[in-house]
């Protein structure tokens, strides 16, 4: 065979391999396309039928698994039109009060955002040329917009049934809206006037659930809530003491105890944090500014009398115990302050050349630890020794000895 007639052998076999092969990747391209357009044609007889709006919301859901299909925007404007079907549905439902799943019909109502909004992302991809010029944005913001307090709407339904988890997703996603490029026009966080509520009820389906990260994500934005920023500082300190963020606790518990002062939660929680740390300065004036605002509460009066004694003030602390106790004799701790207060101050004493000061402390300490000991029985541990001391210095055999009997039991 000639080297001529060889080459034009070789050269037709490449070119029936290079037919072949462009043949072939032909029909596979052809395929998926076609069966696109097919999925897509039927989704499109469903939604004019005005049935099966689930079946054509399946066929676009498919269609999006692929990667290749997740730039057609079509297949993103059947699968809302699919889904809005749905919702018309269950919306009519309920305007006639006909049995519908509540639930069911708010889900809908977040998948419509959802949607638009990943269509969104994709409308704002730039063109070859690098312009963005997105196609439906305003028409869609304005649609969502109109059911948007639904989302509102629907985290209050699940509050109301305890269902945290569905109730923050939904407060979530109304807040979300203004970080959405979709909804970039409207401005929700200045314009809106329920954000902050929405950022509060979030914070508090998230602290219901113990979840501390998702406490603290819309706490800024929940405080503009001034009726509930009370409880918002509360749960953004229990959320860092879940996270044992000491040193963010503290600064939470004092921010909660200036702006309420007067609130049951910041005061004994900042005390207890203080006293913890070894900071009684600081324990003994949160006591102070708490008396500032209210002179005669019971416990200011006795935290200020506890912290006294822990820094060895007594006579100080018995002063303010005794204040106490002429405002309500019936509160037992007063009385354990201030006998504490009268044994240590004895115990600065010579025995020798006080006797008589002694003597007197002890008989003062005797009748707080004997009330104390009348109005809490139980408390043996903490009225039995100071009782025994009191007696042995009193030399008060019978009462010695009863209490010497108690405590051996």
């Amino acid at each position: 065979m000639g080297n001529g007639l060889r080459q034009k052998l070789l050269r037709r076999s490449q070119f029936l391999i290079f037919s072949f092969a462009f043949f072939l990747f032909s029909f596979l391209f052809i395929l998926p396309v076609q069966a696109q357009k097919k999925e897509m044609s039927q989704a499109r007889t469903y939604l004019k039928s005005g049935k099966d709006y689930d079946k054509a919301e399946k066929l676009m859901t498919d269609l999006l698994k692929d990667s290749a299909n997740r730039d057609n925007k079509r297949i993103y404007l059947l699968w809302y039109e699919a889904v809005r079907g749905q919702y018309d549905q269950a919306n009519m439902k309920l305007y006639l009060k006909q049995k519908q799943d509540t639930a069911a019909f708010f889900d809908l109502n977040q998948r419509m955002f959802t949607i638009l909004e990943a269509l969104d992302s994709v409308d704002m991809r730039p063109d070859k040329k690098g312009r963005v010029a997105p196609e439906y944005r305003q028409k869609h913001a304005e649609l969502l917009n109109g059911y948007r307090p639904n989302l509102f709407a629907a985290g209050s339904y699940h509050l109301r049934k305890a269902a945290y988890q569905q109730a923050f997703n939904y407060f979530e996603s109304y807040i979300d809206c203004d970080r959405q490029p979709l909804f970039a026009d409207y401005h929700f966080d200045s314009t809106d006037v329920r954000m902050p509520e929405a950022a509060y009820w979030a914070t508090f389906a998230a602290y219901k659930q113990h979840d501390p990260v998702l406490t603290l994500r819309h706490r800024k934005l929940a405080l503009r809530d001034s009726a509930k920023a009370q409880y918002t500082l509360q749960y953004m300190a229990e959320a860092r003491h879940w996270l044992n963020d000491e040193e963010l606790y503290v600064k939470t518990l004092e921010e909660g105890f200036r702006k309420f002062p007067m609130s049951t939660y910041y005061f004994p929680r900042l005390l207890d944090s203080y006293t913890r740390q070894g900071r009684l300065d600081k324990a003994l004036a949160v006591a102070d500014t708490a008396l500032t605002v209210c002179d005669s509460c019971e416990i200011f009066l006795f935290a200020k009398s506890t912290t006294l004694l822990r820094m060895e003030k007594y006579g100080e602390s018995v002063k303010v115990s005794n204040r106490l106790i002429a405002l309500n004799d019936s509160l037992p701790e007063p009385h354990f302050n201030a006998g504490t207060a009268y044994l240590n101050i004895a115990l600065k004493l010579d025995p020798r050349k006080d006797k008589k000061q002694l003597r007197q402390l002890y008989q003062k300490a005797r009748t707080e630890m004997e009330r104390y000991r009348q109005l809490m029985p139980d408390e043996k541990q903490k009225w039995g020794p100071a009782l025994y001391r009191i007696y042995l210095n009193l030399n008060m055999g019978k009462q010695f000895d009863e209490i010497d009997r108690l405590l051996k039991k």
